[in-house]
Protein backbone atom coordinates (compact mmCIF):
# COMPACT_ATOMS: atom_id res chain seq x y z
CA UNK A 1 0.00 0.00 0.00
CA UNK A 2 1.28 3.38 -0.58
CA UNK A 3 0.94 6.86 1.18
CA UNK A 4 -2.48 7.36 -0.90
CA UNK A 5 -3.97 3.94 0.23
CA UNK A 6 -3.01 5.02 3.60
CA UNK A 7 -5.15 8.05 3.11
CA UNK A 8 -7.66 6.84 1.47
CA UNK A 9 -8.70 4.24 4.22
CA UNK A 10 -8.26 6.91 7.16
CA UNK A 11 -10.92 8.99 5.44
CA UNK A 12 -12.86 5.82 4.99
CA UNK A 13 -12.75 5.54 8.33
CA UNK A 14 -13.64 8.82 9.96
CA UNK A 15 -17.05 9.08 7.77
CA UNK A 16 -20.07 8.23 9.79
CA UNK A 17 -21.53 5.05 9.45
CA UNK A 18 -25.09 4.07 8.58
CA UNK A 19 -25.65 2.79 12.04
CA UNK A 20 -25.25 6.03 13.56
CA UNK A 21 -27.11 8.17 10.71
CA UNK A 22 -30.53 5.98 11.25
CA UNK A 23 -30.42 6.49 14.72
CA UNK A 24 -29.81 10.63 14.04
CA UNK A 25 -32.54 9.96 11.51
CA UNK A 26 -35.06 8.12 13.30
CA UNK A 27 -34.64 10.88 16.30
CA UNK A 28 -34.74 13.75 13.93
CA UNK A 29 -38.21 12.16 12.53
CA UNK A 30 -39.87 12.08 15.77
CA UNK A 31 -38.96 15.73 16.94
CA UNK A 32 -39.58 17.12 13.48
CA UNK A 33 -42.89 14.79 13.36
CA UNK A 34 -43.99 16.57 17.22
CA UNK A 35 -43.27 19.57 16.12
CA UNK A 36 -45.17 19.97 12.45
CA UNK A 37 -48.15 18.15 14.28
CA UNK A 38 -48.17 20.66 16.96
CA UNK A 39 -47.03 23.99 15.03
CA UNK A 40 -48.35 23.13 11.57
CA UNK A 41 -51.06 20.32 12.15
CA UNK A 42 -49.41 18.54 9.16
CA UNK A 43 -48.64 14.52 9.11
CA UNK A 44 -44.68 15.00 8.35
CA UNK A 45 -41.84 13.71 9.66
CA UNK A 46 -39.39 15.53 7.14
CA UNK A 47 -40.91 18.85 6.46
CA UNK A 48 -40.20 22.18 7.41
CA UNK A 49 -36.47 21.39 8.98
CA UNK A 50 -32.33 20.57 7.71
CA UNK A 51 -29.42 19.93 9.25
CA UNK A 52 -27.38 22.33 9.82
CA UNK A 53 -23.44 23.00 11.21
CA UNK A 54 -21.59 20.26 10.72
CA UNK A 55 -23.22 17.28 10.14
CA UNK A 56 -25.08 19.80 8.07
CA UNK A 57 -22.21 20.36 6.03
CA UNK A 58 -21.38 16.78 5.99
CA UNK A 59 -17.76 17.64 7.83
CA UNK A 60 -18.97 15.60 10.88
CA UNK A 61 -16.55 12.95 11.90
CA UNK A 62 -18.10 9.75 13.79
CA UNK A 63 -16.95 11.30 17.48
CA UNK A 64 -19.66 14.03 16.87
CA UNK A 65 -21.62 14.31 19.38
CA UNK A 66 -23.69 16.99 18.37
CA UNK A 67 -26.35 17.36 15.87
CA UNK A 68 -27.62 21.10 14.61
CA UNK A 69 -31.18 20.69 13.26
CA UNK A 70 -33.01 23.78 12.41
CA UNK A 71 -37.32 23.90 12.25
CA UNK A 72 -39.13 26.22 10.22
CA UNK A 73 -41.60 28.18 12.16
CA UNK A 74 -44.49 29.29 10.41
CA UNK A 75 -44.78 32.72 9.97
CA UNK A 76 -47.65 33.47 12.02
CA UNK A 77 -46.02 32.75 15.32
CA UNK A 78 -43.45 35.47 14.79
CA UNK A 79 -46.14 38.11 15.02
CA UNK A 80 -47.70 36.82 18.07
CA UNK A 81 -44.17 36.47 20.38
CA UNK A 82 -42.77 39.19 18.77
CA UNK A 83 -45.76 41.22 20.91
CA UNK A 84 -45.65 38.95 23.63
CA UNK A 85 -45.21 40.80 27.18
CA UNK A 86 -42.12 40.46 28.59
CA UNK A 87 -39.23 38.18 26.94
CA UNK A 88 -41.28 37.02 23.62
CA UNK A 89 -37.93 34.87 22.87
CA UNK A 90 -37.64 32.70 26.00
CA UNK A 91 -41.66 32.20 25.33
CA UNK A 92 -41.41 31.17 21.94
CA UNK A 93 -38.20 29.30 22.94
CA UNK A 94 -40.82 27.12 25.75
CA UNK A 95 -43.55 26.61 23.36
CA UNK A 96 -40.83 24.25 21.16
CA UNK A 97 -39.53 22.79 23.91
CA UNK A 98 -42.96 21.94 24.91
CA UNK A 99 -43.83 20.20 21.55
CA UNK A 100 -40.60 18.40 22.15
CA UNK A 101 -41.30 16.66 25.04
CA UNK A 102 -44.30 15.15 24.42
CA UNK A 103 -42.16 13.15 22.17
CA UNK A 104 -38.97 13.00 24.59
CA UNK A 105 -40.80 13.67 27.81
CA UNK A 106 -37.48 11.61 29.74
CA UNK A 107 -34.88 13.07 27.59
CA UNK A 108 -33.33 16.81 29.29
CA UNK A 109 -34.32 19.03 27.05
CA UNK A 110 -33.27 23.08 28.18
CA UNK A 111 -32.90 26.67 26.20
CA UNK A 112 -29.45 27.30 25.63
CA UNK A 113 -29.82 30.91 24.60
CA UNK A 114 -30.98 30.36 20.94
CA UNK A 115 -31.67 26.57 21.14
CA UNK A 116 -33.58 23.78 22.22
CA UNK A 117 -31.37 20.90 23.67
CA UNK A 118 -31.92 16.94 23.73
CA UNK A 119 -29.26 15.14 25.20
CA UNK A 120 -29.23 11.14 24.83
CA UNK A 121 -28.20 8.44 27.04
CA UNK A 122 -25.64 7.97 23.92
CA UNK A 123 -23.95 11.26 24.58
CA UNK A 124 -25.41 12.78 21.41
CA UNK A 125 -26.90 16.15 21.93
CA UNK A 126 -29.41 17.71 19.57
CA UNK A 127 -29.92 21.48 19.37
CA UNK A 128 -32.69 22.38 17.45
CA UNK A 129 -33.29 25.81 16.54
CA UNK A 130 -36.63 27.32 15.49
CA UNK A 131 -36.28 29.89 13.34
CA UNK A 132 -38.94 31.83 10.51
CA UNK A 133 -37.76 32.52 6.99
CA UNK A 134 -37.01 36.12 6.37
CA UNK A 135 -37.09 38.14 3.09
CA UNK A 136 -33.44 38.22 2.83
CA UNK A 137 -33.63 34.20 1.83
CA UNK A 138 -31.93 33.73 5.60
CA UNK A 139 -33.80 33.04 8.72
CA UNK A 140 -34.25 34.61 11.95
CA UNK A 141 -33.80 33.01 15.15
CA UNK A 142 -35.16 34.15 19.25
CA UNK A 143 -31.93 34.97 21.19
CA UNK A 144 -33.72 34.63 25.18
CA UNK A 145 -29.99 36.91 26.32
CA UNK A 146 -30.45 40.20 28.51
CA UNK A 147 -34.37 40.52 27.77
CA UNK A 148 -34.77 38.85 24.58
CA UNK A 149 -33.77 39.81 21.12
CA UNK A 150 -33.86 38.57 17.10
CA UNK A 151 -31.02 37.38 15.63
CA UNK A 152 -30.23 36.16 11.93
CA UNK A 153 -28.27 33.26 10.34
CA UNK A 154 -27.57 32.45 6.61
CA UNK A 155 -26.99 28.83 7.20
CA UNK A 156 -28.35 27.55 3.70
CA UNK A 157 -25.85 29.88 1.86
CA UNK A 158 -23.08 28.91 3.99
CA UNK A 159 -23.54 25.38 3.07
CA UNK A 160 -24.06 26.45 -0.91
CA UNK A 161 -20.52 27.47 -0.70
CA UNK A 162 -19.12 25.06 1.01
CA UNK A 163 -20.51 22.70 -1.45
CA UNK A 164 -19.46 24.43 -4.20
CA UNK A 165 -15.92 24.69 -3.14
CA UNK A 166 -16.05 20.92 -2.72
CA UNK A 167 -17.45 20.33 -6.23
CA UNK A 168 -14.54 22.40 -7.26
CA UNK A 169 -12.14 20.71 -6.06
CA UNK A 170 -12.70 17.47 -6.25
CA UNK A 171 -14.13 16.40 -3.05
CA UNK A 172 -11.27 17.07 -1.19
CA UNK A 173 -12.53 19.79 1.18
CA UNK A 174 -14.71 17.63 2.85
CA UNK A 175 -11.98 14.98 3.21
CA UNK A 176 -10.00 17.74 4.41
CA UNK A 177 -12.44 19.62 7.22
CA UNK A 178 -12.65 15.57 8.29
CA UNK A 179 -9.39 15.24 8.37
CA UNK A 180 -8.83 18.25 10.89
CA UNK A 181 -11.31 17.19 12.83
CA UNK A 182 -9.64 13.70 13.84
CA UNK A 183 -6.20 15.99 14.49
CA UNK A 184 -7.93 18.20 16.65
CA UNK A 185 -9.75 15.31 19.08
CA UNK A 186 -6.31 13.76 19.16
CA UNK A 187 -4.57 16.28 19.96
CA UNK A 188 -7.02 18.20 22.12
CA UNK A 189 -6.83 21.58 20.20
CA UNK A 190 -9.08 24.21 20.71
CA UNK A 191 -11.23 25.00 17.55
CA UNK A 192 -15.03 24.67 16.27
CA UNK A 193 -15.77 22.96 13.99
CA UNK A 194 -17.04 25.72 12.11
CA UNK A 195 -13.48 27.46 11.97
CA UNK A 196 -12.11 24.45 10.74
CA UNK A 197 -14.57 24.39 8.04
CA UNK A 198 -14.02 28.39 7.11
CA UNK A 199 -9.80 27.53 7.18
CA UNK A 200 -10.47 24.71 5.25
CA UNK A 201 -12.22 26.61 2.75
CA UNK A 202 -9.97 29.52 2.39
CA UNK A 203 -6.64 26.95 2.19
CA UNK A 204 -7.91 24.68 -0.28
CA UNK A 205 -9.24 27.51 -3.20
CA UNK A 206 -5.30 28.51 -3.19
CA UNK A 207 -3.90 24.84 -3.07
CA UNK A 208 -1.96 23.90 -6.15
CA UNK A 209 -3.29 20.37 -6.32
CA UNK A 210 -6.60 21.04 -4.17
CA UNK A 211 -8.25 18.70 -7.78
CA UNK A 212 -5.63 15.71 -7.08
CA UNK A 213 -6.40 12.07 -5.38
CA UNK A 214 -5.35 11.13 -2.32
CA UNK A 215 -1.71 10.76 -3.49
CA UNK A 216 -1.57 14.34 -2.90
CA UNK A 217 -3.03 13.88 0.94
CA UNK A 218 0.49 13.45 2.76
CA UNK A 219 1.19 17.15 1.17
CA UNK A 220 -1.74 18.61 1.68
CA UNK A 221 -1.37 18.05 5.14
CA UNK A 222 1.74 19.80 5.54
CA UNK A 223 0.62 22.49 3.97
CA UNK A 224 -2.73 23.10 5.53
CA UNK A 225 -1.10 22.33 9.13
CA UNK A 226 1.28 25.38 7.38
CA UNK A 227 -1.26 27.42 6.72
CA UNK A 228 -3.48 27.05 10.04
CA UNK A 229 0.41 27.77 11.79
CA UNK A 230 0.32 30.63 10.05
CA UNK A 231 -2.53 32.48 11.08
CA UNK A 232 -1.77 35.83 12.74
CA UNK A 233 -1.96 34.93 16.57
CA UNK A 234 -3.75 38.24 17.27
CA UNK A 235 -6.54 37.62 15.61
CA UNK A 236 -9.96 36.29 17.38
CA UNK A 237 -12.55 35.84 14.16
CA UNK A 238 -12.65 35.09 10.65
CA UNK A 239 -15.59 34.89 8.37
CA UNK A 240 -17.95 31.80 7.06
CA UNK A 241 -17.96 31.53 3.45
CA UNK A 242 -21.50 32.05 2.42
CA UNK A 243 -22.55 34.10 5.52
CA UNK A 244 -19.74 36.64 5.96
CA UNK A 245 -20.80 35.45 10.16
CA UNK A 246 -18.03 36.37 12.39
CA UNK A 247 -16.61 32.89 13.42
CA UNK A 248 -14.83 33.15 16.41
CA UNK A 249 -10.90 31.25 17.78
CA UNK A 250 -7.65 31.62 18.84
CA UNK A 251 -4.67 29.89 20.61
CA UNK A 252 -4.97 26.79 17.96
CA UNK A 253 -1.32 27.70 16.02
CA UNK A 254 1.46 26.25 17.72
CA UNK A 255 -0.12 22.39 18.30
CA UNK A 256 -0.35 23.26 14.07
CA UNK A 257 3.05 24.25 13.91
CA UNK A 258 4.04 20.88 15.68
CA UNK A 259 1.47 18.84 13.10
CA UNK A 260 3.23 20.43 10.12
CA UNK A 261 6.86 19.22 11.68
CA UNK A 262 5.50 15.68 12.11
CA UNK A 263 4.10 15.90 8.50
CA UNK A 264 7.48 16.61 7.28
CA UNK A 265 9.30 13.81 9.31
CA UNK A 266 6.76 11.62 8.20
CA UNK A 267 7.33 12.23 4.13
CA UNK A 268 10.92 11.73 4.92
CA UNK A 269 10.38 8.65 6.23
CA UNK A 270 8.12 7.85 3.17
CA UNK A 271 10.63 8.74 0.80
CA UNK A 272 13.36 6.36 2.38
CA UNK A 273 10.67 3.49 2.33
CA UNK A 274 10.39 3.72 6.34
CA UNK A 275 6.95 2.95 5.92
CA UNK A 276 6.19 1.73 9.36
CA UNK A 277 7.70 5.02 10.82
CA UNK A 278 5.78 7.48 8.49
CA UNK A 279 2.90 5.81 9.42
CA UNK A 280 3.04 6.12 13.16
CA UNK A 281 3.66 9.78 12.80
CA UNK A 282 0.30 10.32 11.00
CA UNK A 283 -1.26 8.47 13.76
CA UNK A 284 0.03 10.49 16.19
CA UNK A 285 -1.13 13.48 14.77
CA UNK A 286 -4.90 11.88 12.72
CA UNK A 287 -5.04 9.53 16.00
CA UNK A 288 -5.93 5.37 15.10
CA UNK A 289 -8.06 5.54 12.74
CA UNK A 290 -5.21 6.14 10.17
CA UNK A 291 -3.67 2.37 9.08
CA UNK A 292 -0.86 1.57 11.14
Amino acid sequence: MGVGDWFQTFCGNIRIGTEKRSSIGYRTGRIVGQLNADLRGLDSKTSYRFYVGSYGRSTAIPSVSDVDLLYELPNELYARFNGHAGNGQSALLAHVRASIQKTYSVTEIGGDGQVVVLRFDDGVKFEVLPAFLNTEGGYTFADTNNGGSWRACKPKQEMTAFSTRNTECNGNLLELARMARAWRDRNNVSMSGMLIDTLAYQFINGWAYKDKSYVYYDWMTRDFFAFLAGQDAGKTYWTAPGSGSWVYGSGFQYKARQAELRTKEAIDYQQNNYDYSAKQLYRGIYGTDFPS
